[in-house]
C-alpha cells in the first residue's frame, strides 16, 4: 500500500513538471539560458566555430541573437542542423536531428522577443581546440608549401605527401583530415606508407604535389622519393590503404578500445593518392593538414572496408547512364559468404543525386534496414557509424537504390541543358559533373557478442 502510494506520488510529480514544462512554451516563457542554449550548444555549435564549416559563429546568446531569424528560418525547415539520413528509418552516432518541442522552443524563442533570462544559469559554451574538430591532436602533419589550385574552371586531382618523422613507432586511434579550402574540397582518399628503419629511404626529399594522376604513377613514386633507395626487395615500402578519408561534412569515426586503429612507423607519410578539387574560377592557395591521434590501448581488432557500385564489389543495374531530362533509378547487390558486423556506411552520389536506400535481407526474408536519405544533399555526406554493430549473417543480401535527377528541374544539375550523364571511364567518373553510385561501409568479421558493443564510446 506504501509503495503503491508512494509511485503514485511520483506520477503526480512527473506529470506536474511536464505541464509546468508544457505552459512555459504555451504562454512564450522560453529563455536562452533554460532552454535555447542548450539546444544549439549541442546542435549547431560544433560547426558554427572558428575554423570550421558554420560560416558564424554561435558560441554565446550574442551570437545567436545576430543570427535568429536565420535560426529559426532554418530550423522550422529543418534545413538545418544538417542530417540528411532518415531518422525514422535508423539511428547514428551523433545524430542531429531536432524534435518538434525543440523546433516550436526556437520559434516561440525568437518571435517572443529573444529574453536571455537568468545569465548567471546559462550553461558555459563548449571549448574547443581550434585547428581540430576532437581537440589537441598527438601529431599535425603539414605540407612544404600551400599548393596551388588553378583557376581554369575544371576539376582537380592531385597527389599529395605528407612525410613525417616521430621518436618511435606507436599506435593510431584515428586520423583527421583538416581542409582549407571547404568549398572546394569535394573528397580525398589518402594511405599511410611505413617505412622499415633498417633499410635506406630518403622520402623526405622529392616531390611532394602532382598533378596529372593520369601519368605513370610509378614513375610519380619515384619522383615524390616513395621507394627504397637500396637495391633490396620489396622496392616499396608498406601501405596501408585508406586511411586518410575525407568527403563535405565528414567527421572520422573514433571508436572504443575493443576496435580498431593502425600501426604507425616511426619513419614514414600519409599519400594522399587523389584529392580531388571542384572547379574554382580563380587560383587559391590550399592549406590542408592532417592530425593524428595515438591510441592509449593495444589493437584487439581491425576494422576492414569495402564499396558496393561504381568501382565496387557489385554490379550496377541498368547500366549506369542516366539520360537527359529523365529521373532514373539504379540497384546493386551483393550477398554476404560470411557473417559481419557492420559498423559504418557511407552512401556517396554526386549532384543530380535525388534519394538513396540500403537495405539487408536474411535468408529467412526478415529485412534489416541500414539508411534511407530521402533527399540527397552533395554538400553534406556523413560516414554513418551506427550506435551498435549491425549483425548480418552470412547468406544475407545486401540491396542497394539509388535515384538521380537529371531534369531541368534540379538546381544541382551541372548541365543546362541537361545532358547524358554517366560514372565517365576511370578517373573521369570522379569529377563533379560525372555521377556515382557507392555504398561504401566498413565492417568486422562477425564475433559473439558484436551487437552489445557501444559505439557512441570511443577512447
Amino acid at each position: 500500500m506504501i509503495r503503491s502510494f508512494a509511485i503514485l506520488l511520483f506520477s503526480i510529480f512527473v506529470m506536474a513538471c511536464h505541464e509546468n514544462k508544457t505552459s512555459d512554451l504555451q504562454k512564450g516563457n522560453i529563455t536562452w539560458s533554460e532552454h535555447i542554449a542548450p539546444i544549439i550548444y549541442k546542435n549547431c555549435t560544433p560547426c558554427h566555430r572558428p575554423g570550421e564549416s558554420g560560416p558564424f559563429n554561435l558560441l554565446s546568446y550574442l551570437d545567436a541573437v545576430k543570427k535568429a531569424k536565420l535560426i529559426k528560418f532554418v530550423t522550422q525547415t529543418r534545413y538545418m542542423p544538417p542530417w540528411p539520413a532518415d531518422a525514422a528509418y535508423s539511428h547514428f552516432v551523433g545524430e542531429r536531428v531536432l524534435s518538434d518541442k525543440e523546433i516550436d522552443l526556437v520559434k516561440t524563442w525568437v518571435d517572443n522577443g529573444l529574453k536571455r533570462g537568468d545569465s548567471l544559469r546559462e550553461p558555459e559554451a563548449p571549448k574547443f581546440f581550434k585547428g581540430s574538430y576532437f581537440g589537441k591532436p598527438d601529431l599535425s602533419i603539414r605540407l612544404q608549401k600551400p599548393v596551388l589550385v588553378k583557376g581554369n574552371g575544371t576539376d582537380a586531382f592531385l597527389i599529395l605527401k605528407y612525410p613525417y618523422q616521430i621518436e618511435q613507432d606507436t599506435l593510431v586511434d584515428f586520423v583527421e583530415f583538416v581542409p582549407h579550402q571547404r568549398k572546394l574540397l569535394h573528397h580525398v582518399n589518402g594511405h599511410l606508407i611505413s617505412y622499415d628503419e633498417k633499410r635506406k629511404f630518403n622520402y623526405m626529399e622529392g616531390e611532394y604535389v602532382h598533378s596529372d594522376t593520369k601519368a605513370e604513377l610509378f614513375m610519380v613514386y619515384k619522383n615524390m622519393k616513395i621507394p627504397y633507395t637500396d637495391k633490396a626487395q620489396p622496392q616499396y615500402p608498406t601501405l596501408t590503404p585508406n586511411i586518410v578519408y575525407y568527403l563535405p561534412g565528414y567527421i572520422p569515426p573514433s571508436y572504443p578500445k575493443e576496435i580498431g586503429g593502425y600501426r604507425l612507423k616511426k619513419n614514414g607519410l600519409f599519400l594522399l593518392n587523389n584529392i580531388h578539387y571542384g572547379p574554382s574560377n580563380k587560383e587559391v592557395l590550399d592549406s590542408s593538414y592532417i592530425n593524428v591521434f595515438y591510441r592509449k590501448t593495444p589493437i584487439e581488432r581491425s576494422i576492414f572496408e569495402t564499396q558496393m557500385g561504381t568501382f565496387g564489389i557489385s554490379k550496377i543495374e541498368p547500366e549506369f547512364v542516366i539520360p537527359p531530362n529523365e529521373i532514373k533509378t539504379f540497384h546493386t547487390l551483393t550477398t554476404l559468404s560470411k557473417g559481419i558486423s557492420m559498423i559504418s556506411v557511407n552512401p556517396h552520389m554526386h549532384l543530380i543525386g535525388k534519394s538513396f536506400w540500403a537495405f539487408a535481407v536474411k535468408q529467412n526474408g526478415d529485412s534489416i534496414p541500414l539508411i534511407r536519405i530521402n533527399k540527397w544533399d552533395f554538400k553534406w555526406q556523413y560516414y554513418y557509424t551506427f550506435e551498435q554493430p549491425v549483425k548480418l549473417e552470412s547468406g544475407t543480401t545486401i540491396h542497394v537504390f539509388g535515384t538521380f535527377d537529371n531534369t531541368i528541374k534540379n538546381p544541382n544539375n551541372p548541365f543546362h541543358p541537361p545532358q547524358t550523364i554517366t560514372h565517365g571511364n576511370g578517373m573521369e567518373s570522379m569529377k563533379t559533373t560525372e555521377e556515382m553510385f557507392q555504398f561504401i561501409f566498413t565492417y568486422l568479421p562477425y564475433k559473439d557478442g558484436d551487437e552489445k558493443i557501444n559505439l557512441e564510446k570511443g577512447d
